[in-house]
């Protein structure tokens, strides 16, 4: 086993740091590359005449999964030392909402806000900055919302535990949804391709 390299203390806390600003960088450049920089394209999504989005999220969610298990599966990823996010399903039920209200409002997640910020922007920088205000108010506000926000906590899930089956048979269901849902956007693009603005 090699990885986490955080977990088998392989790299220090700055070098970890340099590796996620070099990942985030290439993520960005791959974000900006595919048009994800653009509210036009994203909202799109919501009128299904473009599914450009679900297509190269879900792939990326997709390679990730299948990676993930054949590293494990082949011995060079420990995925018990992987950190996952306690879950707490009203404190995540009231961020997803509140992080969608505003994808669909304002046409950004907060990593396609960056990426349109990037490319100067107007309303990605306007975006960006709703997004770190929000972002602060929350840090500085957390001491009052803490006990809510980690209220009937079930601490870190993953999906074969919840359903019961190994980590290989949930990455196949995840392969077939996949192509389905790329079956179902397809069919949605040549459905609605008449909403498209001219």
């Amino acid at each position: 086993m090699i990885l986490p390299l955080y977990g088998y203390e392989l790299i220090s806390d700055a070098q970890g740091l340099l590796v996620a600003l070099v990942l985030g960088f290439g993520f960005g450049w791959f974000l900006e590359r595919a048009g994800f920089g653009s509210a036009r394209l994203l909202t799109a999504q919501f009128y299904l005449y473009d599914m450009s989005v679900l297509k190269v999220m879900f792939t990326a969610i997709v390679t990730a999964a299948v990676g993930l298990w054949a590293f494990s599966a082949v011995g060079w990823l420990d995925l018990s030392l992987a950190y996952l996010t306690p879950t707490s399903i009203g404190a995540q039920l009231f961020g997803g909402l509140l992080l969608g209200a505003g994808f669909i409002i304002g046409g950004y997640c907060p990593g396609t806000s960056v990426t349109a910020a990037a490319t100067g922007s107007g309303d990605g920088f306007l975006f960006l900055g709703g997004f770190v205000s929000g972002l602060l108010l929350y840090a500085v506000a957390f001491s009052g919302l803490e006990l809510w926000a980690n209220a009937n906590s079930l601490g870190p899930l993953t999906l074969p535990q919840v359903f019961g089956v190994p980590y290989g048979v949930l990455v196949l269901a995840l392969v077939a949804m996949a192509a389905l849902m790329f079956a179902g956007a397809e069919w949605a693009e040549r459905r609605f391709s008449g909403m498209r603005p001219r």
